[in-house]
């Protein structure tokens, strides 16, 4: 039991760093939710629920544009597919755990949890993975939460000059760099990254999600081009 303290510890240590741009970010979700027409109630739960700022921007950019729901459902469900694939890259650190005390971890999985526990993983796997994980992904969800209700009880009063969009981008670069270790990460992050910049332009953030399809099938190319 000492051990798998140790590890939680050092998964909440190891997700210092990444917190101060997880604050701005889930306010600027909670404050963009009061700025469509959400009571502070309804802004907070939707961090809470959802546990997704990037599928909560899109869903509240599509609100504002008055986009049908089943766009919002297609939008939200495909951001989200990525984590799909985090869950079964964890799953072979927690499969040794219990359900009762996996469960509630897998539903706060985040996308900083992920980053900052594989690139621990891929450096030097702790004696209880799963429980540097647990620490990671407790501390950085207990920081969004506190952060999405302060950021719903204030909400307009926090002026857009203050630019706290700043946060999203700088969150993702900062797992991104950590992350790419070889030439298929490197394309995949290259021609995702062009491409959203291209298809910006495009309705319902169809852009983006143009670009991720494209980004992870060139990943998937190249890995293959490598393989062989």
């Amino acid at each position: 039991m000492k051990t798998e303290y140790q590890d939680f510890i050092a998964g909440a240590r190891g997700a210092l760093p990444i917190l101060p741009s997880v604050v701005p970010f889930a306010l600027i979700c909670s404050v963009s939710a009061i700025g469509v027409g959400l009571n502070p109630v309804q802004a907070a739960g939707m961090s809470f629920v959802m546990f997704a700022g990037a599928s909560q921007l899109a869903l509240l950019q599509l609100l504002s544009e008055g986009a049908h729901w089943l766009v919002m459902l297609v939008t939200v469900w495909v951001i989200n597919l990525r984590f799909t694939m985090y869950s079964a890259t964890l799953a072979p650190y927690l499969k040794e755990e219990p359900n009762w005390r996996r469960l509630p971890f897998v539903y706060i999985l985040s996308d900083q949890a992920f980053g900052v526990s594989m690139v621990q993983f891929s450096n030097a796997t702790p004696a209880n993975p799963a429980w540097y994980y647990y620490g990671a992904a407790g501390i950085i969800a207990m920081t969004w939460v506190i952060s999405a209700i302060v950021g719903a009880l204030v909400g307009a009063v926090i002026p857009p000059s203050w630019g706290f969009e700043f946060a999203f981008p700088l969150s993702f670069m900062a797992l991104m760099f950590a992350a790419i270790k070889d030439k298929p990460g490197i394309l995949a992050a290259v021609i995702g990254g062009g491409m959203a910049v291209l298809l910006r332009g495009l309705p319902y953030n169809l852009g983006l999600i143009l670009a991720a399809s494209l980004g992870i099938a060139a990943g998937m190319w190249a890995e293959g081009r490598v393989q062989a």
